[in-house]
């Protein structure tokens, strides 16, 4: 004799349920195990990847869908797509306990490591080890934020370092080549050199071709500039990110 199953009950497997509370009510979302963090870190971009059923359910589990009334009040709109996006976004990814522990461990381990291969002490220009800004993440007490990628909390966790004066620290440099007609590169020369930090190496003949070091944050200035003043005549090429010692070459932090 078949099992007799409710019509609203839907049956899910391999889900994962985010959960978000607005507007007084609780509103979840069924999605595939693993994508929520791939769309939160922009490695997946295709909502219907994500996302199970193409709607909202104040309990997944019971098959209860949300009222179209509940969903206006709390999201100012019906439309699914944008209410599955907020959700996603912000919303809390339901996981069991040891699961989520195992999940914070390997975040905290990302960041550390972002962090060691992006930045230097700014006295020795050497990199720090991941064990060392673990630990002064540790005395900053920095918590993982599960809402956010490994990336953006690198940003936030050199920043907070910096804040604290807990250990020295500064982002390392960046190398990049610039080629352009050597004419073009006689006029744009001063403009480009005020953005870098060293020269690398440089050279002249029918093209101009320099190395420098620049801050990261430089690159788009460098750019902009090269696009609006030779438009289509120019390269600006990342090569790696450096430290920059004085007698001892390049230390590279790729």
């Amino acid at each position: 004799m078949p099992v007799f199953q409710p019509a609203n009950q839907i049956k899910l497997t391999n889900v994962s349920i985010v959960r978000l509370r607005k507007g007084g009510k609780r509103f979840e979302i069924a999605c595939y195990k693993n994508k929520v963090r791939e769309w939160r870190t922009g490695v997946e971009t295709d909502l219907d990847e994500v996302v199970q059923i193409e709607n909202v359910f104040l309990n997944v589990s019971k098959g209860q869908v949300a009222p179209s009334d509940d969903l206006q009040k709390a999201f100012g709109t019906t439309d699914i797509a944008k209410i599955l996006q907020e959700i996603l976004k912000k919303g809390e990814l339901q996981v069991g306990e040891k699961e989520r522990q195992h999940e914070l461990a390997n975040t905290w381990r990302d960041i550390a490591t972002q962090v060691a291969e992006k930045c230097v002490d700014p006295g020795s220009q050497r990199p720090y080890t991941v064990g060392m800004i673990e630990k002064a993440m540790h005395d900053v007490h920095y918590s993982v934020k599960t809402g956010r990628s490994a990336k953006q909390q690198a940003l936030d966790v050199i920043r907070l370092l910096q804040e604290k004066k807990t250990m020295p620290i500064e982002r390392a440099r960046m190398r990049i080549r610039i080629t352009m007609p050597a004419k073009d590169g006689k006029k744009l020369k001063p403009k480009i050199l005020a953005l870098t930090h060293a020269i690398d190496d440089e050279d002249w003949g029918e093209d101009w071709e320099l190395v420098a070091f620049i801050d990261p944050g430089a690159l788009k200035a460098i750019n902009e500039l090269v696009e609006a003043e030779i438009k289509g005549r120019a390269n600006v090429e990342t090569l790696n990110f450096t430290t920059i010692r004085e007698g001892d070459g390049d230390e590279r932090l790729e």
